[in-house]
């Protein structure tokens, strides 16, 4: 529950300060506090020999695969043409084939998953970011027709794929390797994770609901305030199935297969905003809208897996 406040408090006061002011100003900065914030502190205990996990998990990988670019991106698919809107379903679509993110390593390390596995996954799933933004470009050419709207740009992988591998993998990666040597800091972040993640998080989404993109959402409410409910619930539904098709897929006694499956169940919600917001004048600016609100949904969802479906990883943790 602690959570949970904490994620609707920052929602809620950010976007009341963009509202009240001119907003901020996006920065790949908030990526690079992401990354040493929420993931640096999980690879305090990864070695680069730990690359072997992924030869040995090979079928959890192929799992992976297979419900983060197929399964998911279907059912974004099937629900956005059900909404009836061009940037919902794009919003909807781009959530679903950009797997992890910042939070992921948080739960993995709290359910009690293999760190090391997961952050692997983590990085191959960066890697696979052009194969994401091929498939939402790909997506949006065969669909416009049918919403009847005109698509004709194509969207830059180059000038995400390079800055997120280097603020979310290497420098995290780096840092560890730095931090491990300075025992009295590397004693304060293990000891005050739980409020240092807690912070961490209720910053990201103060300014990302105070971005000046973010105001943009005001204009959609006073025109067709239709679209937030209809948002809302896509984006629940996705999330709900989702849920139920990773749990069905994974086996959640496998510290490998936990792993993987957060990063089914927790999409790359940072990338996926910084994405829309420059993409907002091609698909529409109602594409951020199920974004904004998966932040609503994804993150109380993942406080209730992790205690109700993962009780004993939530006393080890």
């Amino acid at each position: 529950m602690q959570l949970i406040f904490i994620v609707i408090l920052g929602a809620v006061l950010g976007f009341l300060y963009g509202y009240n002011t001119d907003g901020f100003i996006f920065s790949t900065k908030i990526c690079l506090f992401a990354g040493l914030t929420l993931i640096m502190p999980s690879l305090f205990k990864f070695e680069l020999a730990h690359v072997k996990l992924v030869w040995e998990h090979k079928a959890v990988l192929l799992k992976g695969f297979f419900v983060n670019y197929l399964i998911l991106p279907f059912f974004a698919v099937v629900i956005g043409l059900l909404t009836n809107n061009f940037g919902i379903t794009s919003g909807l679509f781009l959530i679903a084939v950009l797997s992890g993110g910042g939070m992921v390593m948080h739960w993995i390390k709290r359910s009690g998953a293999d760190t090391s596995f997961g952050f692997l996954l983590l990085f191959i799933n960066l890697i696979f970011i052009s194969l994401s933004l091929l498939m939402l470009h790909l997506f949006a050419t065969y669909s416009a027709g049918y919403f009847g709207v005109t698509y004709d740009d194509k969207i830059s992988i180059s000038r995400f794929s390079g800055a997120v591998i280097e603020l979310l993998i290497v420098i995290p990666f780096i840092a560890s390797r730095v931090v491990r040597y300075i025992t009295p800091l590397l004693t304060v972040i293990q000891n005050y994770r739980k409020y240092i993640s807690h912070i961490s998080i209720f910053i990201i989404l103060f300014y990302l609901f105070g971005l000046q993109s973010s105001q943009l959402l005001v204009d959609v409410y006073d025109f067709e305030p239709e679209l937030f409910y209809i948002s809302f619930i896509a984006v629940f539904v996705f999330y709900m199935l989702t849920f139920f098709v990773s749990k069905l897929v994974y086996n959640l006694e496998s510290p490998q297969e936990r792993a993987a499956f957060w990063h089914s169940v927790t999409r790359y919600l940072t990338l996926a905003l910084v994405i829309s917001t420059f993409s907002a004048s091609t698909f529409g600016v109602s594409m951020l809208l199920p974004i904004m609100f998966a932040y609503v949904v994804q993150i109380p969802l993942s406080v209730v897996i992790h205690k109700k479906y993962m009780p004993q990883a939530s006393e080890n943790a």
